[in-house]
């Protein structure tokens, strides 16, 4: 469970990043991105590791509040889906449509540098 927090927030950090302040970015990227403790991002801008935590647990939300409004990932996860489900139907009974599985594959190529 854990795991699937910390992956999401990754993710929503990933997503949303540009929508934060310069400190929540700071912070996130510490803890997340370079593992750092609460102590250790602490004594790098010399506050303490309830400051941290606070501002970790504010930022978090903020992440959370950007997804809940915006639901960028949450389209993304539904686009997957649905293009899965597209490339296996065509997989299964388009086999020899050489122009439509290029489509496909395009678009799944479009979807990844998305």
């Amino acid at each position: 469970m854990e795991l699937e927090k910390t992956n999401r927030l990754n993710i929503l950090f990933a997503t949303y990043r540009a929508l934060l302040t310069k400190k929540q970015d700071d912070y996130l990227t510490l803890y997340y991105e370079d593992d750092y403790s609460l102590g250790e991002i602490a004594e790098e801008f010399n506050v303490s590791r309830q400051a941290v935590y606070d501002n970790l647990k504010r930022s978090t939300q903020a992440l959370e509040n950007y997804e809940a409004k915006l639901h960028i990932y949450q389209n993304y996860l539904e686009r997957q889906t649905t293009l899965t489900a597209l490339q296996t139907y065509v997989e299964q009974n388009y086999r020899q449509d050489q122009k439509l599985s290029n489509l496909v594959r395009s678009l799944a190529v479009q979807e990844e540098e998305n």
